[in-house]
């Protein structure tokens, strides 16, 4: 949703890190830089969700300061390695390299010095979302430079279709598998309930569906109003 203030809020209400929807959401990158610096006002990171195979987008996110990126549909091996190669700069990728913007504090910080920053704190976090996916996500967890994964459901249920895994099937096979890789899962989920739970469960990063919440929220406050006749 592009609204400076909402982004505002969740960090002056103390959350980590906001991620930020540019594949389903309006992919302006002017806003988005906006977003990214008015939540490190507040001392909130930003990840940026990008839509398939948008590499022109990974840059520019980064370039603005996100300290990550969530890429979907990781289908393959190959998916997840062009992935971490959009997102990284040579050796290990393919990112054109600049200094200039926001990342490298305006030209301020030697080339040598923000290519080690963000070698090091770069985070990537793939998506698996089809049953394709799930029975590579061995394959794909492999992926050096891939440090997490997050579990699409809705896509995931949506291209399953007859003979597949159902998807709490799914999500147990993706969830030890993330487990014995020792690598990051990320939840998506819409309340606190199920937030503790994911935490529970074993998630190390727990993301709110914002749109769910606040609609959930705005039921809540309906409530109160008296019955019309």
């Amino acid at each position: 949703m592009p609204s400076e203030e909402l982004v505002e809020m969740l960090a002056v209400a103390g959350f980590d890190f906001i991620l930020i929807d540019c594949e389903h959401g309006p992919a302006d990158v002017g806003a988005l830089r906006q977003h990214i610096a008015a939540a490190a006002l507040h001392g909130a990171e930003v990840m940026v969700r990008v839509g398939e195979g948008e590499d022109a987008l990974i840059l520019r996110a980064l370039d603005s300061g996100a300290a990550g990126v969530v890429a979907p549909h990781l289908d393959s091996v190959e998916q997840a390695q062009d992935f971490v190669a959009a997102a990284h700069y040579p050796p290990v990728g393919r990112r054109g390299f600049a200094t200039y913007g926001r990342a490298g504090f305006y030209g301020t910080m030697s080339s040598r010095d923000h290519h080690a920053r963000l070698a090091e704190e770069t985070l990537l976090i793939g998506m698996i979302e089809s049953p394709l996916a799930v029975s590579a996500v061995d394959e794909i967890l492999a992926v050096q430079g891939l440090d997490g994964l997050l579990l699409g459901a809705a896509d995931l249920a949506a291209s399953s279709g007859p003979g597949a895994l159902s998807v709490p099937e799914s999500r147990k096979r993706f969830n030890a598998a993330v487990a014995a890789a020792g690598t990051l899962r990320m939840d998506l989920v819409g309340d606190t309930d199920a937030a503790a739970a994911s935490y529970a469960d074993g998630a190390q990063i727990v993301v709110y569906n914002l749109t769910q919440a606040l609609m959930a929220q705005f039921s809540v406050l309906l409530e109160p109003r008296p019955p019309t006749r």
